[in-house]
């Protein structure tokens, strides 16, 4: 199933600018609620998966959004509530994490990275090149189906 009704472009990879498929702060709403839920259960922690190659056209894959963010679950939650962002894949290629995955037995036939549709990834957002460019640099066949 594909939406026509959100326009994404071809990946452009070597593009600096931000990819149509940027969803304007989208990390920010997960972190937030994560920040609501881990106050509210005394959780610690919050991961996430960001990985900061995205960040050449992602601006909230980048490691200083999540120091910014950081600092203000510091300041907008309760002091004794101790909450920390952890990022473990931040600085690995994604190459790197496709490897790691298969290394970990991760159900990557279950991740989805596509954009533009629900059935069949597209392959051809943003979203998409960088996953297969991943498993191509990892030697590795994608195990999703795509258009």
């Amino acid at each position: 199933m594909t939406d026509e009704k959100i326009q994404v472009a071809e990946a452009n990879l070597a593009s600096r600018e931000i990819p149509t498929s940027y969803v304007p702060f989208r990390n920010s709403h997960l972190l937030s609620i994560a920040t609501s839920w881990a106050e509210a259960i005394g959780a610690h922690r919050i991961y996430i998966g960001a990985v900061a190659e995205d960040s050449s056209g992602y601006p909230d894959c980048r490691p200083e959004f999540y120091e910014a963010f950081q600092r203000t679950i510091d300041v907008g939650t309760k002091p004794e509530s101790w909450i920390e962002i952890v990022t473990p894949v931040i600085s690995l290629r994604k190459s790197e994490i496709v490897k790691l995955g298969v290394e970990l037995g991760a159900p990557l036939h279950l991740t989805w990275s596509c954009y533009q549709a629900e059935e069949c990834a597209c392959g051809r957002c943003d979203s998409c090149a960088l996953r297969l460019r991943a498993f191509a640099e990892a030697a590795l066949k994608d195990p999703i189906q795509y258009a």
